[in-house]
């Protein structure tokens, strides 16, 4: 009876993913209505079960493990990240032109997708919501605050996909009940701003502390992060600014008071803890996806960041990638050469198989030549050397490359079982560093400067860092957003620091001048769902592209 039931489960889901296609959030409920809740909800097990799918489900659109989500518009329309033609790969209709040079319309493919993605992961918590209100937890001996709790992840679940539509999508319908309404109407930015936090305040003091149990789960360091995040762009979201209840939120998380991985979270030592194939109880992690290649679910970062099968011998990996993301010359020459961040986040120069120490050879533009990722992004097979090249005109080698999580060897005991961060301690620190600035007329305290050097202060040996720590006078708003930067790469957190500075459509960077077009902090409304549902109204600024 259970396998039927969990079938049952599996073809509802898929439902739920047709119907999304067709339509904002279309969930059938006749369909719903098939999935028989008493012959399933017998246990914690089985409660457990249905709070997490959408959990499990988020990752295919948050992390970065090749689908066209979240992920993909935060890094790719950014200062840092960028998926180049590379000779006769990459250029893919040019999908990833149009995000690093922000011409895209509401006809894009990826961007559908991506719409795809995070509302069926809203549908399946509406769904998972539906279910377990109705259940009678005193029967199946789960008591009132642990199930308070589980349904306490669900909502606060539900503000993160909001937050992360508004960020991406702006004004978009508020939807509680699964298939209500049929064709749900736009809502204002600043309605659905104040829906999340509505959820979020209303629900994250009733999750449990982070700790070990908690890890794969929604805990209060998770909705406390996502506190600190919504009330830090306040001001640009809805134009007020909360920037008390940030250093608040943060605060929280910092004393230890929303618990801690391993009792209250702390920094971690080093740069390389907190990203390892060990970090399943990083001292520095608050919210993360649990990977694993032992359990069948391994995080697959291969797909955008790492290079074609020949690569794969220089970290002794048994997966390759498609050679795709590329860290653009301008971001990379952020980072000072003694910044150990520089060394251990990224492959760059000459690249030799682990084992026998040999040069790994290229197999395109530099076939049968030792393969060196240079920091730019031109045609040198070709002899130039010194232009500045174009997004049309990168080779196989072109950039310095992804390495901030690291797999291990093939023999080792958790080779590839890294978990990926979803929100860190780390950003905490300079989150609340930023509100205090921010409070302060964007001049830096000592306070500010002492969180951020905190975090910066791993980055530099001994010997280099009394020169290169903040100070009052030198850690300024300016310099602050390109820490964050150097700090937070490939985290998926660029876009929304760019657009909270005001540079995300202001500022140039490799192969990309300004639009100054403040439409362009938000994306269209794809122009399918336009079409599905006559109640959306499509965002400012790309009427022309429906």
């Amino acid at each position: 009876m259970k396998k039927n039931i969990l079938n049952r489960i599996a073809l509802f889901l898929t439902a739920v993913l047709v119907f999304t296609l067709n339509s904002c959030t279309d969930l059938d409920e006749n369909i719903y209505s098939e999935l028989n809740k008493s012959n399933f909800y017998n246990n914690r097990t089985e409660v457990l079960q249905a709070a997490l799918r959408p959990f499990t489900h988020m990752q295919a659109w948050l992390a970065p493990t090749g689908q066209n989500g979240y992920y993909y518009h935060a890094e790719l329309s950014s200062d840092q990240v960028a998926w180049p033609q590379k000779g006769r790969h990459g250029y893919d209709g040019g999908d990833h032109f149009r995000q690093h040079y922000h011409t895209w319309t509401a006809n894009e493919n990826r961007m559908r997708n991506a719409w795809v993605l995070m509302w069926t992961g809203l549908g399946y918590v509406n769904s998972a919501i539906m279910d377990l209100e109705s259940v009678d937890n005193n029967a199946i001996d789960i008591s009132d605050t642990e199930m308070a709790a589980i349904l306490g992840e669900l909502y606060v679940l539900r503000a993160f996909h909001y937050m992360k539509i508004m960020e991406l999508w702006g004004n978009v319908p508020i939807i509680t009940t699964v298939g209500e309404p049929q064709n749900p109407p736009t809502q204002s930015k600043e309605e659905v701003f104040a829906f999340i936090k509505q959820e979020l305040e209303t629900y994250v003091p009733k999750l449990l502390p982070y700790s070990q149990e908690m890890v794969g789960r929604v805990s209060q360091t998770a909705g406390y992060a996502m506190l600190a995040e919504l009330y830090l762009n306040a001001e640009y979201h809805i134009g007020t600014p909360m920037y008390d209840e940030a250093i608040a939120a943060c605060d929280k998380i910092i004393s230890g008071q929303a618990g801690g991985v391993n009792g209250t979270p702390k920094l971690a030592d080093d740069l390389l803890e907190t990203f390892s194939n060990t970090n399943k109880f990083a001292d520095e992690a608050l919210f993360q996806f649990a990977f694993s290649k032992q359990g069948g679910f391994s995080f697959g970062w291969g797909g955008f960041y790492f290079g074609y099968s020949n690569m794969s011998r220089a970290l002794g990996y048994d997966f390759s990638g498609w050679n795709a993301f590329v860290v653009i010359p301008t971001a990379f020459d952020a980072y000072q050469d003694n910044d150990l961040r520089k060394k251990e986040w990224f492959l760059f120069g000459p690249q030799y198989d682990i084992d026998s120490g040999e040069p790994i050879l290229g197999t395109e533009e530099y076939n049968g030549e030792p393969l060196v990722y240079v920091n730019s992004i031109r045609r040198e097979s070709e002899g130039d050397f010194t232009s500045e090249g174009s997004m049309a005109e990168g080779e196989e080698n072109s950039g310095a490359r992804f390495n901030k999580y690291k797999a291990g060897r093939l023999d080792e005991d958790n080779y590839h079982e890294n978990h990926y961060m979803i929100y860190r301690l780390s950003e905490i620190y300079l989150n609340k560093a930023e509100a205090i600035m921010r409070k302060n007329g964007g001049v830096a305290t000592q306070e500010a400067v002492d969180l951020v050097n905190a975090v910066r202060k791993r980055a530099f040996t001994e010997e280099d860092w009394p020169a290169e720590q903040y100070t009052t006078a030198t850690l300024t708003m300016d310099e602050l957003l390109e820490e964050r930067g150097r700090e937070l790469i490939f985290e998926g957190k660029r876009r929304t620091d760019l657009i909270r500075f005001g540079a995300y459509v202001t500022k140039s960077w490799w192969d990309h001048e300004p639009s100054n077009d403040p439409s362009k902090e938000l994306y269209p409304i794809p122009h399918t769902q336009l079409a599905a549902n006559p109640n959306l109204i499509q965002n400012p600024g790309y009427e022309r592209n429906q």
